[in-house]
């Protein structure tokens, strides 16, 4: 039997469902079970490819109710999936002066290291919400729950209290090669503007964001209608939450090669079906591919540890990295070229396509040699 980490065996202490897959078709729908310690429900979710760099799990407040206050020493990103409330957020200082701010389905917000918050909902219906962390890094380095949860220092250069410290920023700045926008609230992901990016994928648009001085960021991702992405690999820990859309994931390891059907190798290729509130989390040096096939531009919302872009680079990331993911691999990149894909992987896509009604965008190509 394997042995646990202290974070895997802190999930199970706590008492509610931990749902496991290379994906989760409706992160909404999971069982949710209620929480003592935060004072709602939920459900802890592990996919194959988090790999112990971030934790996710789905919360529920409940109608006219607010979660316990707390406080911990890991990083966490949270996205409003159903429902209207705020969030107060306070130092650890004497005053206790409180920052609150509103939020509703579609909204995106960090949760500053360390700092006491809790989640209100002054509505009748039910707040659902998904958390991304780095607990597991955490946890498992510190070992120690009690230092976790009840340390009183306050990382003052994360978080000042100053009032507009929630308050949606329009600063935006080209770094490593995508347009970062730096933010410590975006009021609804599903329609923030996102940048050209046609470097990824025909008609691909990406915009990344900073949020609370954390080395967990990510990008907001947006492809039109019949298209999908150019192939790529990197470190696991990203997790994709699915905004807009329907379609699917492929995502193979490199020793079934980058052209792994021609390769006799497709039945290492992984497919997993998405729609809105799906999730998946590509392992670390996976390929995996992601294509449209509904009606309207597809959205995902990724979390994922900093990289090229980010504010703060993550050391990890930049090694594992190396060229980046906007590098063919011609050039020691980990991305695959069309020119350089496997062919079925097109001509699937297209019987894919006939199946829903929608008709194939993608610009013609001719294929090279391996």
């Amino acid at each position: 039997m394997a042995r646990e980490t202290t974070y895997e065996s802190w999930i199970k202490q706590e008492g509610i469902p931990v749902v496991e897959g290379y994906g989760v078709e409706d992160v909404r729908g999971i069982s949710r079970q209620p929480w003592a310690r935060t004072g709602g429900k939920g459900a802890f979710i592990q996919l194959k490819g988090m790999e112990s760099f971030t934790g996710m799990y789905v919360g529920e407040v409940l109608p006219g109710a607010s979660l316990n206050p707390e406080r911990h020493l890991y990083e966490e990103l949270i996205y409003i999936l159903e429902g209207v409330g705020s969030t107060e957020v306070w130092s650890n200082r004497g005053s206790n002066k409180k920052v609150q701010f509103e939020w509703q389905a579609g909204s995106l917000f960090a949760v500053p290291l360390n700092s006491w918050h809790r989640l209100i909902n002054g509505s009748r219906e039910r707040a659902v919400y998904l958390a991304v962390t780095t607990a597991p890094v955490m946890m498992d380095l510190l070992h120690d729950g009690e230092f976790i949860f009840g340390c009183d220092y306050d990382f003052h250069q994360r978080f000042d209290g100053h009032p507009d410290y929630f308050v949606t920023s329009s600063s935006r700045a080209e770094r490593g090669g995508f347009m970062v926008w730096d933010s410590n609230f975006i009021a609804d992901a599903r329609s923030a503007l996102v940048d050209p990016a046609e470097g990824k994928g025909s008609g691909v648009r990406i915009t990344s964001f900073d949020m609370g001085g954390s080395t967990l960021v990510g990008h907001l991702a947006e492809w039109p209608v019949g298209r999908y992405h150019k192939a790529h690999h990197h470190t696991g820990g990203a997790i994709l939450l699915i905004l807009h859309s329907q379609g699917y994931t492929l995502m193979w390891p490199q020793e079934a090669g980058m052209r792994p059907y021609k390769e006799m190798k497709g039945k290492q290729v992984i497919r997993v079906d998405w729609r809105e509130g799906s999730v998946v989390s590509p392992p670390t040096s996976w390929f995996h591919q992601h294509f449209n096939t509904g009606s309207e531009q597809a959205r995902q919302l990724a979390f994922r540890y900093s990289g090229q872009s980010g504010k703060y680079l993550l050391g990890i990331a930049k090694s594992l990295n190396k060229e980046g993911v906007r590098t063919s691999t011609r050039e020691g990149g980990t991305l695959i070229e069309y020119e350089d894909e496997d062919p079925q992987i097109r001509r699937d896509y297209e019987t894919s396509l006939r199946a829903e009604g929608v008709s194939m965008q993608m610009p013609p190509i001719v294929y090279r040699e391996a």
